[in-house]
Parts: structure tokens; sequence; C-alpha cells
């Protein structure tokens, strides 16, 4: 009996036809095709590897390796061997894989063969027993060990609560986090994003998703292929997204998931046409905010309206711009909370605000992870009293319901005594001809504590004048808002997953108004 494991629902909505084609790789050097019966044997093959190993319950086994099928496969076998998977992002380096793998002390570490020879050596200082390979032309140590397996095995019982990921939030104020998410966290979100996201089954004409995000992060791994397969709808899947590729395939495609930087990239083609996306149902947004201008673009090329929403590596999703009417998705927010999820937004005393007020987002529901890894203090001070976690979120709901995120806790400048919100500066700055995207952050100064600065980028062609955008918006917003100085770069710093990396910014400032 398996009941409360994650893989096992999962499982039970495969098509009953297991010869049907699941996956389809875009670009691979010839296309695979991967049937339901494929992903069943081969992840009861890599489970019963894991069993092999006697590793000790709800073992850890950390990740980093590039996208494929076969990766997919191994966090399915992770889930169905009752273990707890630690997805790792492809661009972290030997200090921080260090740190994760010294944190979470894994069972179990896969990488890519070339990287066998550092991580190995951290692996084992850190107890690790099991290093094996997995590179994207299905090769590996991992493979050739799976290969020797049978291909039936029976998932290990868990209980809802039980752990299944632990997901590193990005640490750009001290050491990295480990959320804790369970079977429970994971299933519970899946099967409400089906409702909320009109998934339509095979018996009503089914869905095809293009998958073209990383599956090392909540976005791609957990919405994008929970959906998928909790759905048995067929993925067209890209290793990496690649504009003129995905777009030669929204044909075929119904759904497709992005994070903003892929609608501004695809928006750059001109393939990109309403006749191209004809069959496609839903456009969906997520990970980093979507700029207005972005919204109403689409809008004008597609005939389609992007739907935005709103999660975290801590609670999954937690709100969503309606799937019907199109026409009660508003761009700039990121919609109402999913049901079954709570949204409240609160002062500085933990006091509700009312409607249109800005105060720091808390959220309660059964998608809200179970604490920090081996971080009980941590966990404690993010919880408030009665319960709700402290997403560390600024935002607003209207009188209406609908939420609006304004920024980040940490990104909130403070500038002679008067809290500034960069995202409204923002609003203002990407407004302005000729302004592409802009980032607002806070460095030291000696009178006002903070100052505030902003990083702008050019619209091709578009010549940009640091002044006058500062007399721009001293017409415009109260003169503690205004930058104090405003730089014209080519490109902002990102994350894998597209938000841009404002520790980065302050840290690149830090001594502009130094004495």
């Amino acid at each position: 009996m398996s009941k409360g494991n994650l893989f096992t629902a999962l499982r039970a909505a495969f098509p009953a036809d297991l010869d049907q084609v699941a996956i389809e790789t875009a670009d691979t050097p010839q296309p695979l095709y991967y049937t339901w019966r494929d992903l069943d044997r081969g992840t009861a093959m890599m489970a019963n590897l894991l069993d092999s190993l006697k590793l000790p319950a709800a073992s850890r086994v950390a990740v980093q390796v590039e996208k494929s099928v076969e990766a997919l496969m191994l966090y399915l076998a992770v889930l169905r061997a009752g273990h707890v998977y630690l997805p790792l992002n492809n661009a972290y380096q030997a200090s921080e894989i260090e740190y994760f793998l010294g944190n979470a002390e894994p069972a179990v570490v896969v990488c890519a063969g070339r990287h066998f020879g550092w991580v190995s050596q951290l692996a084992f200082k850190a107890g690790t027993r099991h290093v094996f390979t997995l590179d994207d032309d299905r090769s590996g140590t991992l493979l050739e060990r799976t290969a020797f397996h049978a291909d039936t095995h029976e998932p290990v019982r868990c209980r809802s609560d039980d752990l299944a990921a632990i997901l590193y939030t990005s640490g750009t104020t001290g050491r990295s986090k480990g959320a804790m998410l369970t079977h429970g966290n994971l299933l519970s979100n899946a099967q409400v994003l089906k409702d909320c996201w009109g998934w339509r089954t095979p018996a009503q004409g089914g869905d095809v998703l293009i998958h073209a995000l990383p599956i090392f992060h909540v976005h791609g791994l957990f919405v994008a292929c929970h959906g998928a397969l909790l759905n048995g709808s067929r993925m067209i899947w890209f290793a990496k997204f690649d504009p003129k590729a995905v777009i030669a395939r929204l044909p075929e495609a119904t759904v497709f998931m992005g994070v903003p930087t892929l609608y501004v990239r695809m928006l750059g083609e001109a393939a990109l046409t309403r006749e191209t996306c004809r069959n496609m149902r839903l456009f969906v947004s997520g990970s980093a905010p979507l700029l207005l201008e972005t919204f109403r673009d689409w809008q004008q090329r597609t005939g389609h309206t992007i739907l935005e929403r709103y999660g975290m590596s801590e609670t999954v999703m937690l709100t969503s711009n309606p799937y019907a009417p199109a026409s009660g998705r508003r761009g700039g927010t990121v919609g109402f909370p999913l049901p079954g999820v709570g949204v409240r937004v609160c002062d500085d005393q933990g006091l509700p605000m009312a409607a249109g007020d800005i105060g720091g987002i808390e959220v309660k529901g059964p998608n809200v992870f179970r604490g920090y890894w081996r971080m009980p203090e941590k966990t404690a001070d993010e919880f408030t009293n009665d319960g709700w976690f402290k997403t560390g979120d600024v935002g607003r709901i209207d009188a209406d319901g609908y939420v609006t995120i304004v920024g980040r806790s940490k990104d909130l400048i403070i500038s002679g005594g008067y809290n500034v919100y960069p995202a409204e500066i923002e609003g203002y700055l990407n407004d302005m001809p000729g302004v592409a995207e802009s980032a607002v952050v806070g460095v030291p100064h000696a009178d006002f504590g903070e100052a505030v600065i902003a990083v702008v980028v050019a619209k091709p062609g578009a010549a940009l004048d640091a002044q006058a955008l500062i007399a721009a918006l001293k017409g415009r917003i109260a003169n503690f808002k205004v930058p104090k100085a405003v730089f014209v770069v080519p490109d902002l710093p990102r994350n894998a997953m597209g938000k841009v990396q404002k520790n980065l910014l302050r840290e690149q400032h830090r001594a502009l108004f130094a004495r």
C-alpha cells in the first residue's frame, strides 16, 4: 500500500494505453519518444537501484545534472522509493555545492559526468557513500547500474506529511535555506491547479505542454511536470529554451509555461503570430514579475492573454489570475488566492491591513511547507503565532480581491525615514520612452541611511539620458522616492529563472555615496 506517495497519484493518472507517447524530445539530434510505459518501467528500475543501496528511509538524493527525460525519471524514482529529492541549480559552483552537501548530508549524489571529480570529493567529504553520473545524452553510471534492475516496483508507502523534496532558496542574504516540501504539499497544489487552469483530459481532447523550463525549480519541476503527469498529457520537451524552435512547435501544443524573459524573447521573433498560436489554450507566466508592456504586446501579437500567477519555493503556487474568463486576467497582478489557500496583508505589528494598503504578505494552506531543514529557530521566526507563513513579499489586495506584489521586504528602501518600494519607481521608469526595463535598489548613504538608485536598460536603438530620467521622475513622484543616481546598462543580472539579482546591484554600487 503506497497511499500518500505523490508518485502513486501521478502514476494513477497515466492513460489506460501506456504505449501512447508521453514525452517527445524537441532538441535532441533525433527526436526521442518516451511512452507512459517507458516512464513506468524506467522509474521502477531506478527505484530498484535505490532500494539495492540499502539506504535509510527518507534519505536525501542530491541531483545536479543537465535537463533530460532521464533526469525527470530520476526525480519520480526518488519519490517512488520513498526518499527525498534535492534538486540543485546547474549554475552552482563548488563552494555552494559544498555547503548544500554538508547541510543536507545526502546518501546519494548524482552529477554531470564532467563534474564527477570535484563533486565526488565534496560528496565523500560530506559522508555521502554513493555518487553517480548522468548526462543529457543518456549516458552515465546511473543508467549503467539501473540497467541491471527489474522494471516493476511497488511504490513505498508514505504519509502525506512525509518529506518529498528539499529546495534550497536563493541565499541573497546569508546562507541558503532548505525548504522542506511534503508529498501532501505537492499533490494538493497539483490537484488544485489541474482544476483552476482547466487541464483537459484525453477524453476532452487532451492537452499538450511545451516544456522549456529548467527542472531544478518549482516552476519547471512541480508546476509544469506535475500538471502534465497528473493530467496524462503529452509533453514536447526542450532541454534548453530556443525562441524560434519553441514557436515552431506552438501549433502542435495547447499549454506553455514560461518566465517573463522567455515571452520577451519570443516577441522578438517575427514568426510569433496569431496563426502559430491558433491551437494554444493557455500561456502561464511566473517566477519573476511580468512587465505590463510584455502583457499587452503578447495580447496584441497573439490574441492570447497571459495568465500570471504567484508562488515560491516554500509554498509552490499561492495565487493565480482566473482561467475563465480570460478577460478577468489583469496585467500587473497575480490574481486571487487559490482554493484552500489563505492570503492576507499585515503591517509590521502583524495586524491585517485595509484593502489597497501595502504590507507584508502572509499565507496559509495545505501547500505551505513544513519548515526549513535543520533550522528550527529560522522556521519559528517565519511563522506567526496563529500559523501563517511570512513570505517576505510586500504587496496589496485590492477591493476586488486581486493580489499585487510590490517587492520583497528585503528590497524595501528606507531613505531619510521614509519607506520606498522599488516596484513603484520601476513602474514609472518602465513606462518612459526608450526604457526596456529597470531595477531600483537602495545603497548606503551617510545622511539618508539609504539612497535610492536605479539601473535601466534601453530599448534597441534608444539612447537614454540618466539626468533626463531623473528630471521626468521628479514631476511624477515624491522627491524622497526619486533616485539619486541612474545608470544605463546593456543588461540586468539575472538568475536561471529570470529574476533580477538585486543583491549584485546593491554590492556593485554600495560605495557610491561613501565619504
